[in-house]
């Protein structure tokens, strides 16, 4: 079973994919952090983020593993060796992986990767082209999505609890820019999957998503 959930920033898509997985005792993959990984480097190397070409010399020399706990939930990424999960969260990261994942030959990298990993499994992921481009054959395939300003609150919340003092307004600012980065970019821009059932997360708790998720399977 491939279960497939796009959507745009902050609107839960990781925390609901993880909590969707343990549910349905599947493996999970956040493909979300492959990007930030892919950011990460690039930013540590100086280089111009639209450049492609110096993307494409960078990952020919890249490692990126993904190593999961036994219950295939737990996620560890690590970055030519260097465990990266705590370095990709903060927001510069963010902000770079939405800029590199605007790259052919950076989405071309990740998505043959990520294709490779969900072969011969059952497998929940979350991501921005998962039921268009990763996983278009998946079983089920849902857009995640919640009214901005809802999103900016959550993502305020994650940067203060990491010590990251920013003001409210710049992070709605900053969610802005990136949805019309994602959504308007030539490679793979967000979109809803064919088939896709749009889910707003605005006035749910992360269990009531869950829920309805189930109850739209028919698993609950």
């Amino acid at each position: 079973m491939h279960i497939a959930i796009d959507g745009p920033a902050g609107a839960g898509k990781s925390t609901i994919a993880k909590a969707l997985a343990k549910r349905l005792g599947l493996t999970y993959l956040d493909t979300g952090a492959m990007y930030r990984a892919v950011g990460l480097k690039a930013l540590r190397l100086g280089l111009e983020l639209s450049d492609g070409a110096a993307l494409k010399a960078m990952l020919q020399g890249t490692i990126l593993r993904v190593e999961r706990g036994k219950n295939g939930l737990d996620q560890r990424l690590f970055l030519d060796g260097e465990d990266v999960g705590s370095a990709i969260r903060s927001r510069e990261v963010s902000l770079a992986a939405s800029a590199v994942s605007a790259q052919r030959v950076v989405r071309e990298w990740l998505v043959a990767m990520q294709q490779e990993i969900a072969k011969g499994q059952n497998i929940v992921m979350d991501g921005r082209d998962i039921g268009t481009k990763v996983l278009p054959q998946a079983e089920f395939k849902f857009f995640l999505t919640a009214d901005d300003g809802i999103r900016a609150a959550r993502r305020h919340l994650e940067l203060r609890e990491k010590g990251e003092n920013i003001a409210l307004e710049t992070v709605l600012s900053e969610l802005r820019r990136r949805d019309l980065q994602d959504s308007t970019r030539a490679e793979s821009p967000l979109v809803r999957a064919e088939g896709a059932t749009v889910v707003d997360s605005g006035d749910l708790t992360i269990d009531e998503v869950v829920e309805l998720l189930l109850a739209l399977m028919g698993r609950r």
